[in-house]
């Protein structure tokens, strides 16, 4: 069932979305060659709590980390642990927060120390591709119209875009619908209406699209070894088109 928020309710969201915002810039400077991942992992979820929010991952299926720290090939949903960060790495940080009753989502990309050219270029492709899907995200286009700006764009740049993991609807709970994928065929799809809030977090490769998963069932990876990143907003469908409730400054 997709629920369409109120004003209230998208503003609610847009809070819960500040702090969560507010985390990943205090990130820029955080991350750096030497931690690991669960150390990340500490420090997101101690901000979260210290704001008076609860980390909504832990707990979610299972799930026991306040984060998915994805590092390189990692496409989404790793696990924190004692992988130590090292110069040139690209990891991916994503949490959601619950602030009272709120939900807002957003992962983010960060070079570790110096990013190699390769990395940089797929940061900078894979960021443009979340934007150029945000400003199809306007009441009376349709889902597909989100995912083929972001697919022609990517592939246009020589990246592929991921199938197995897309976008979807939130609020009240985490995962709702609608689905949002990254690729598809302009004007097919549901239509979107004001009211609406979805996540749009295109995950972008360097080679194939295909995954493989981890034995531990939720680590995805490249199937080729290729490097992935991935950018994600919590937006709302308004009068005046998308609004980013996950704004960061």
């Amino acid at each position: 069932m997709i629920t369409l928020k109120s004003e209230r309710e998208i503003q609610a969201m847009e809070e819960s979305g500040a702090i969560l915002a507010g985390i990943h810039e205090e990130l820029r400077g955080f991350i750096k060659p030497g931690l690991t991942t669960m150390e990340i992992n500490n420090f997101v979820q101690a901000r979260i709590e210290a704001a008076g929010a609860i980390c909504e991952q832990i707990g979610f299926e299972g799930y026991e980390y306040a984060t998915c720290t994805s590092v390189n090939d990692e496409i989404c949903h790793g696990f924190p642990g004692k992988y130590v960060l090292k110069d040139g790495d690209l990891i991916k940080v994503d949490t959601v927060v619950n602030y009272n009753g709120a939900m807002s989502d957003s992962c983010w990309s960060y070079a570790v120390g110096e990013a190699t050219p390769e990395v940089k270029r797929l940061m900078e492709v894979t960021e443009k591709a979340l934007y150029l899907g945000i400003e199809q995200a306007k009441a009376g286009n349709r889902v597909g119209d989100i995912g083929h700006a972001i697919q022609t764009y990517v592939e246009g740049e020589g990246f592929s875009v991921v199938r197995e993991f897309i976008g979807h609807g939130i609020g009240p709970t985490m995962h709702e619908s609608p689905s949002i994928p990254h690729y598809g065929e302009a004007g097919k799809g549901l239509r979107l209406k004001e009211g609406m809030t979805i996540t749009i977090e295109p995950m972008v490769n360097t080679g194939v699209w295909k995954s493989k998963m981890d034995d531990n069932g939720w680590t995805a990876r490249t199937k080729d070894g290729g490097l992935s990143c991935q950018f994600e907003h919590t937006i709302a469908i308004t009068k005046e088109g998308a609004k980013v409730l996950t704004q960061q400054k």
